[in-house]
């Protein structure tokens, strides 16, 4: 066997441990989403008829009006976008949503879970805490088991709305109804339900550590990298720019542009070493959702 076929072996037997490793992750993230979301739901939610945004939250309003079982109303409401997750993302992905969203609708129906509260605050918050991990881990897994935001993709792509607005939209219409048929308390409940939710989702799949990217354009782009590497402990990429245009007209030279990561907490600290430096640099910042190599989640050095 020669060099490159023994590296081409290697190489293959690396890609298959990897996509072992990645099937493993995916099978406990939706195995925990699904248990969370079901405990959630069971425990907190659906006995004492309290409501959530999105697809989960269609069909324990169309429970409490119609006492349908939910386990058979969430597969009935999500098949429409399992079928649209199948042609818009992924066979695989419509694959393990439709696993998922099965075995949570098993869960809910043969399952006892113990009710844990009457107190309709705490309900509200938890209820919408143990449903959003569920979201959450689910998609971490590569699934859904809401299928809101599929639906919202799709929208997207053929109008003028953004994920966000579809999303919005839909649960204004959701609550607006609940408030109608119901009454105004259950609608402001669902909405706190739905806003715990919504950012423990948020958490979950990005991270409770927010990480910031910064350009900083600058005379002193020598003096500003030494500063991040040596007083903070972080990377930096030195990206190779022209001058264009700025308060000194238009220019023609070449700069060096820096580029680097840090968490929020470091983000004053970084622009007081830039101000020591350079108090006239050009700063850029923007909000990353999440991050993998380089150092940033390493510890700095020591200064």
């Amino acid at each position: 066997m020669s060099t490159y076929q023994r590296f081409q072996k290697l190489n293959e037997l690396r890609i298959k441990r990897i996509n072992f490793e990645r099937a493993i992750k995916d099978i406990v993230f939706i195995s925990f989403g699904v248990m969370s979301a079901a405990f959630g739901l069971k425990s907190f939610l659906l006995p004492n008829g309290f409501l959530d945004g999105g697809v989960v939250g269609i069909s324990l309003l169309t429970n409490v009006l119609t006492q349908i079982d939910v386990s058979i109303l969430l597969v009935l409401i999500n098949f429409p976008f399992m079928v649209i997750g199948y042609t818009q993302v992924s066979k695989l992905f419509a694959l393990k949503t439709f696993v998922a969203i099965i075995t949570l609708a098993l869960c809910l129906a043969f399952i006892n879970f113990p009710l844990v509260t009457n107190d309709k605050l705490l309900i509200s918050f938890f209820g919408g805490f143990f449903l959003g991990l569920g979201i959450g881990l689910s998609i971490r897994g590569g699934c859904v088991i809401d299928g809101t935001e599929v639906l919202a993709i799709y929208t997207s792509r053929k109008t003028t709305l953004t994920v966000g607005d579809f999303i919005l939209f839909l649960n204004i219409i959701i609550f607006s109804v609940a408030a109608y048929l119901i009454n105004i308390e259950t609608a402001l409940y669902a909405i706190l339900t739905y806003l715990v939710a919504s950012k423990t989702v948020d958490f979950v799949v990005h991270g409770i550590e927010e990480y910031t990217s910064v350009i900083i354009v600058s005379q002193k782009s020598e003096l500003i990298k030494d500063a991040i590497i040596n007083h903070m402990g972080r990377g930096v990429t030195v990206l190779k720019g022209k001058s264009g245009f700025g308060k000194q007209g238009h220019r023609d030279s070449d700069i060096d542009v820096l580029y680097t990561v840090i968490t929020r907490l470091e983000l004053q600290k970084l622009k007081t070493e830039i101000t020591k430096i350079d108090d006239e640099a050009f700063v850029v910042e923007n909000s990353v959702n999440d991050i993998k190599g380089g150092m940033i989640k390493k510890r700095p050095l020591q200064e």
